[in-house]
């Protein structure tokens, strides 16, 4: 981590309906989130407080493992029976939560499902090889 670092690292997690992957929107619908979503990445990139982004495919191309008494396993999902689902993040690099907050509620998806603001503690680093521990997300 940089010494007198003045800013923090976010995460925004996207949590909304599958609707894409049930099939309940038409492609007008579809391509008006995704012209939303786009909007809002540059936004973030323009303001220079974006760190990366993903979108996720469906909860049913899911996989899980795990390790249980020493024998790997693995098992395809979706596991939660839930109506929303992990639709996607913003990694994004901000003075505070308020801010944080602020770009949370201006993502398109805060109208049809919940965006999680989640303060990053640690992140591997891919210039040090090295995990970096963000003191003020504690």
């Amino acid at each position: 981590m940089t010494r007198g670092r003045t800013t923090m690292r976010y995460t925004l997690l996207l949590h909304y309906p599958e609707l894409m992957a049930e099939g309940e929107l038409d492609e007008a619908a579809i391509q008006e989130g995704q012209r939303a979503f786009q909007e809002y990445a540059t936004a973030l990139a323009d303001a220079g407080v974006l760190i990366g982004a993903d979108v996720l495919a469906p909860s049913s191309a899911t996989t899980q493992v795990t390790r249980k008494a020493g024998e790997l396993q693995v098992q395809d999902g979706p596991f939660a029976d839930t109506r929303e689902a992990l639709g996607g993040r913003f990694l994004i690099d901000v003075a505070d939560l308020d801010q944080a907050l602020e770009w949370a509620a201006k993502a398109p998806s805060v109208t049809w499902g919940t965006v999680e603001v989640r303060p990053v503690g640690t992140w591997f680093d891919l210039d040090s090889r090295h995990w970096q521990v963000d003191p003020q997300a504690t």
